[in-house]
């Protein structure tokens, strides 16, 4: 995650009221540029946002993302038309600790429905390294950074969670279609409990129960199913490993029988590549769904999903 702070400039919130809020034009499926179309107008902060307003909202929903396909969503800065679609919404689904300049749009912003997909499930302080085997490697751990860790949604369970959340603000913001609204979420979280069990019994029996990735996106996932996540850079995915960490991870790789570093399709895969090569390891891709573009391994986030196990599978040596 990136935790610097950044607050809306002033200049930005004057720009807005230049604009003027009625005078902006709806945009299905872009950025969040305008409401008043006569549906249930939801603003999403980035992809896994989107996508759970679309399945559960349906037919009765329109939908547009703060973060376009292909961008990096931790470090997203909004325009005043963005500020404006937000303020002229009628609710706004978002993920608290994730994008700073999202969190201080939507607290000074009016709209009524506010949906913190955060508050609707857990948050754990994580760092560089999550999982089951991470106590036996104490000295991985002196002077890791952590911080709350949002990257609910590649973990099945807490996704499923979040989706029975925003399912019932919807129901409550929008009554007269909240039978549709209750259908759809029963329909995705019962998808959603399949996805778990196949990456529960995918994942049951492999060589190793140790992966590395680039980005520490993975550690809930890694949790759930018994797993070790090494991250070279922690929760911030730009950030610079040091030279101690890199070693650590060679290390490690070798005792834990690694063979694979896993890299993201929004960040450059210099960085993996480097401690692959060190390391004379293979790399593959693990995605963490913060957008879809023409590179994913998927045009959805099942889809991707049933990638990334397919990957662990094939790295961890799944039996």
């Amino acid at each position: 995650m990136n935790v610097r702070r950044r607050l809306i400039p002033a200049a930005a919130i004057t720009a807005v009221t230049a604009l003027g809020l009625g005078t902006l034009t709806a945009c299905s499926g872009g950025t969040a540029e305008a409401a008043n179309t006569g549906k249930f107008d939801v603003v999403a902060s980035f992809y896994p946002m989107a996508f759970l307003a679309e399945r559960i909202g349906g037919d009765h929903v329109h939908v547009t993302s703060l973060t376009t396909p292909g961008q990096e969503p931790h470090d997203l800065e909004l325009s005043p038309r963005q500020i404006a679609g937000l303020e002229n919404s009628d609710a706004v689904l978002y993920l608290k600790h994730l994008q700073p300049s999202v969190d201080d749009a939507v607290a000074q912003s009016p709209v009524k429905t506010k949906i913190d997909a955060a508050s609707l499930t857990t948050l754990e302080d994580h760092g560089n390294e999550v999982g089951g085997h991470a106590a036996a490697h104490d000295t991985h751990q002196n002077g890791e950074s952590t911080g709350k860790d949002p990257h609910i949604w590649l973990d099945p369970v807490r996704y499923a969670q979040v989706a029975e959340g925003v399912g019932k603000a919807f129901e409550k913001a929008d009554p007269r279609h909240a039978a549709d609204y209750r259908k759809n979420t029963a329909a995705l979280v019962e998808q959603l409990n399949g996805l778990d069990k196949q990456f529960k019994d995918g994942l049951a029996h492999t060589r190793t129960k140790v992966f590395v990735t680039t980005h520490a996106a993975f550690g809930y996932l890694a949790e759930r199913y018994g797993l070790t996540e090494e991250a070279i850079n922690g929760l911030d995915p730009e950030s610079e490993p040091s030279a101690a960490r890199i070693k650590d991870l060679e290390t490690l790789a070798e005792a834990d029988g690694v063979s694979t570093v896993f890299y993201e399709t929004l960040v450059s895969d210099r960085t993996a590549k480097t401690v692959a090569n060190d390391a004379g390891l293979k790399t593959d891709v693990l995605d963490p769904i913060e957008g879809i573009t023409a590179k994913s391994r998927g045009k959805d986030y099942f889809a991707v999903q049933q990638a990334n196990l397919t990957a662990l599978q094939q790295a961890l040596g799944a039996k």
